[in-house]
């Protein structure tokens, strides 16, 4: 092959490879990554979540789950679309002060269209824990749905400046601003 068409083909794949939106759905450790798909969002109905040691979708109660079995089944209904279920499950949290659950009752409630009770949320989620990088995310993904551009790039950069440059969460919102889809 002459090496003018090396070069074009490689010009090519180069223009491909960082043209394409680069946003797998992260390392196994990530953290910030949309959580995989259970039992709950499979097999149960009504908003029940699976009950593992019982194998059966039940009603969920604040003295039958933890909080963190509730954060895991809210955020599997958040990113279902099933964003009622989300809130009604986070709300038995025995702690409304967790960022991680403030995060998600913000995001339950911007997708079911309350952006401005979303955004009280994040701002409570990043008023518990500053260096919360999903909420930071979030809240630039919400202010660029409000056509908030520069706030959603302080977000970005406040996620880079946090150690999160490396994350589903930094690379979501940058998605966002290149115009692809929001979470």
């Amino acid at each position: 092959m002459p090496n003018r068409f090396r070069g074009l083909l490689l010009a090519g794949c180069l223009t491909v490879a960082f043209s394409a939106p680069a946003f797998a759905a992260g390392e196994e450790s990530d953290e910030t990554k949309p959580p995989p798909k259970t039992e709950t969002t499979t097999k149960c109905a009504d908003g029940k979540i699976w009950d593992k040691k019982r194998k059966e979708c039940v009603t969920p109660k604040k003295s039958s789950f933890n909080d963190e079995d509730l954060y895991k089944a809210a955020r599997e209904f958040a990113y279902a679309g099933q964003y009622q279920n989300a809130i009604n499950v986070l709300t038995l949290a025995s702690n409304q002060n967790d960022p991680r659950i403030l995060n998600y009752l913000g995001y339950a409630n911007r997708k079911a269209g309350r952006m401005e009770l979303g955004m009280s949320y994040y701002r409570k989620a990043l008023q518990a824990d500053a260096n919360y990088i999903l909420a930071r995310s979030y809240m630039g993904q919400a202010l660029m749905e409000q056509g908030d551009e520069q706030g959603a790039r302080v977000q970005l950069v406040e996620i880079r400046d946090r150690g999160g440059e490396n994350s589903w969460a930094y690379r979501s919102l940058l998605q966002s601003l290149n115009g692809y889809r929001t979470y």
